[in-house]
């Protein structure tokens, strides 16, 4: 038997759940390390076993319920903090409702959905008529896809640019 083996089976040997076979003893007689550590594990095992937890003193419950009852009333005073309402679903989906629609007033309200500002001679995107109405999800799916397909054409931009810098300059 090799040493790792045998490590690996020390724990359940020093506890007294399984019982030592003839190779395991056979190992501790003839490697000393093996011997020396299954021993400090068997010792450490029966002081494990004699240990006993120490009583709470008799007035630990009433202790711990008048600073339970403390920290409530502090909390009743106080408030419970800048994020107290985030455990409260309805605060938590509020909060988030009300980022959602002021990312969606910025992004699509105060800058526009960004097909406006197209130079000239760029290509227009037409939409068909059975386009769903802008500011409800599929008509912003749309709006989406529509502008990925504009700007997925770099030669456009290319062509934009190499206009502005052939273009001499005015002072």
């Amino acid at each position: 038997m090799k040493c790792e083996e045998l490590r690996r089976e020390m724990p359940d040997l020093a506890a007294g759940l399984t019982q030592a076979s003839d190779p395991i003893q056979e190992h501790l007689r003839a490697c000393a390390p093996c011997a020396a550590q299954f021993e400090e594990l068997r010792q450490t095992m029966v002081l494990m076993d004699e240990w006993e937890a120490p009583e709470p003193s008799v007035y630990f419950d009433t202790r711990l319920q008048a600073r339970l009852r403390e920290q409530k009333a502090m909390e009743t005073v106080r408030g419970p903090g800048w994020f107290g309402w985030l455990p409260r679903p309805a605060m938590a989906m509020a909060g988030a409702l009300l980022l959602a629609v002021g990312v969606g007033i910025w992004q699509f309200g105060a800058h526009g959905s960004g097909t406006g500002d197209l130079a000239v001679g760029a290509p227009t995107v037409v939409q068909s008529s059975a386009t769903a109405e802008r500011g409800t999800a599929v008509g912003d799916l749309q709006t989406l896809d529509n502008d990925n397909d504009l700007y997925a054409d770099f030669d456009v931009l290319d062509d934009i640019d190499s206009q502005q810098n052939a273009q001499p300059a005015t002072n």
